[in-house]
């Protein structure tokens, strides 16, 4: 049966409800059913971003929708990206490059252009593909940010598409969060509302049963699909850490969880190699004895060095070097190793410097212009690791220099790239992604101190997690068609 649907949103009761795992898994099935389909999502608040094959930045999910299609990651597949860098502000991405800094209040006036970028993207995606299935963002029940919203039903009335409606049963209250989301939506709206999804159950279907029918009397919708809970899968998260599993392995990798932590994607291979114990650590603990620290990417480089301080963690991490550890810096992380970070326009803040660890003879200057690229190279921090394949990318803003860039981790595509300390414990890098390698990732846990026979292929990991949730998806989509068809008819 062919697809219905031309454009076809998937929004959600609450955050975290599975939206970006059910449009992954519809695109994954279309794909596999030959539908040329794309991803789409008008609006991301992430700190876990993506660099395009057309130089830009998206969202992670939307990157990973994009490989579940069968595509490179393109910018008009996420046009507007927030990149929180405060309580109340944040970095406003279009069409994958840096507009402007701005609070929310300024932000809500720009949607009006924000969502011509939006329909701009969506009218390109239409003409080259068969179908495209949308990501809605948080809720369309958030009533304060329904004026001017280009996220949720607002992108929907727009383009006259239909949608259907995701809540989590594991979190409890799945039909008030169906029954209440109803009641918040304008007539026009819950009439596009074509049908639910209740994600995430585990149990006896039977059990369920009189609450679904309860729940079509009540709002005279079909529930389309009940979606297991799936155990185990790899996937991109979004934007929050996602639990680690209990601990596995001898060897402890530590992560300081600053408050902007950015792309923390950079440790899911870590995550599932079964020689590592990864473990973040949040605010008011102690860094805990351990094999390796890692200092990640930051959306605000001073702000987020002066709240590791304040946690206490560069003792801890002084402590750590003493006593014979590895301390590994990624991209804002990178840039805290040095003896200064610099932001003379207000780039991240108030204008001012603020004095970096003092782990690498190097100084940090913040600049306007956002590196984005992705890269391919070979690693250098270790004569043992020489010619080991890295591959990643880099999304920073930020000019690095100093002696210790003289002494690089890595040879990138014919440039030396990060530093490594003269006595062998410190590695800093602008490269993301640079575990996701398999020789990368062995050579830079050997250089800690692992020496594992055990390699990790997060490509692999990655598509049978995809194939699994588009197995699991399929009666989904079965109804989807159905549905579509009948409402044709």
């Amino acid at each position: 049966m062919a697809f219905p649907y031309k454009t076809l949103m998937v929004q959600g009761c609450t955050s975290d409800a599975g939206k970006s795992t059910v449009v992954a898994a519809l695109c994954r099935l279309l794909k596999q059913d030959g539908v040329r389909v794309a991803p789409f999502k008008p609006q991301n608040m992430a700190l876990n971003s993506a660099v395009t094959a057309d130089g830009g930045e998206i969202g992670r999910a939307q990157a990973l929708q994009a490989i579940a299609a069968g595509l490179a990651p393109h910018t008009d597949m996420n046009p507007v990206l927030l990149k929180p860098s405060s309580d109340t502000g944040a970095q406003v991405v279009i069409h994958g490059k840096v507009r402007a800094e701005m609070n929310a209040r300024d932000y809500h006036q720009y949607k009006t252009i924000a969502m011509a970028a939006v329909l701009e993207s969506h009218a390109r995606l239409e003409a080259q593909y068969e179908a495209v299935v949308v990501e809605g963002a948080g809720s369309p029940a958030e009533i304060n940010l329904r004026d001017r919203d280009i996220a949720n039903m607002g992108f929907a009335e727009a383009v006259d598409c239909p949608v259907i409606l995701v809540a989590d049963i594991d979190r409890g209250g799945v039909f008030a969060h169906i029954v209440g989301t109803l009641s918040c939506l304008s007539e026009s709206e819950r009439k596009r509302t074509v049908g639910f999804v209740i994600n995430r159950f585990r149990g006896d279907i039977k059990l369920l049963e009189p609450g679904l029918d309860w729940l079509e009397e009540q709002t005279g919708k079909p529930v389309l699909a009940v979606l297991p809970y799936l155990h185990g899968l790899f996937l991109d998260a979004e934007d929050a850490v996602q639990p680690v599993q209990a601990s596995r392995g001898a060897f402890r990798v530590v992560v300081p969880s600053l408050p902007r932590m950015s792309n923390h994607t950079d440790f899911d291979a870590l995550r599932v190699h079964p020689d590592v114990d990864l473990q973040f650590v949040r605010q008011g603990e102690a860094i805990p004895p351990a094999d390796l620290i890692v200092i990640p990417g930051s959306k605000n480089t001073r702000g987020d060095l002066e709240w590791l301080r304040a946690q206490g963690w560069a003792e801890n991490i002084e402590r750590h070097l003493r006593y014979g550890g590895k301390v590994i810096g990624v991209c804002g992380g990178f840039q805290m190793l040095g003896r200064e970070v610099s932001d003379s326009h207000g780039i991240e803040g108030a204008p001012g410097s603020s004095a970096g660890l003092g782990l690498l003879d190097m100084h940090t200057s913040l600049t306007s212009d956002k590196r984005l690229q992705q890269v391919n190279g070979s690693c250098a921090f270790d004569p043992a690791a020489e010619g080991a394949a890295v591959s990643g990318y880099e999304i920073h803003m930020g000019v690095s220099d100093g002696p210790a860039l003289s002494r690089p981790a890595f040879h990138i595509e014919g440039r030396q790239e990060g530093a490594c300390s003269p006595d062998g414990q410190i590695l800093g890098t602008y490269l993301h992604g640079l575990f996701d390698a398999p020789q990368a990732c062995a050579a830079l846990l050997r250089w800690a101190g692992l020496h594992s026979e055990h390699r990790v292929d997060t490509s692999a990991l990655r598509e049978a997690s995809l194939d699994r949730i588009a197995e699991a998806s399929r009666p989904l989509l079965d109804a989807l068609t159905a549905l579509g068809q009948r409402n044709a008819a």
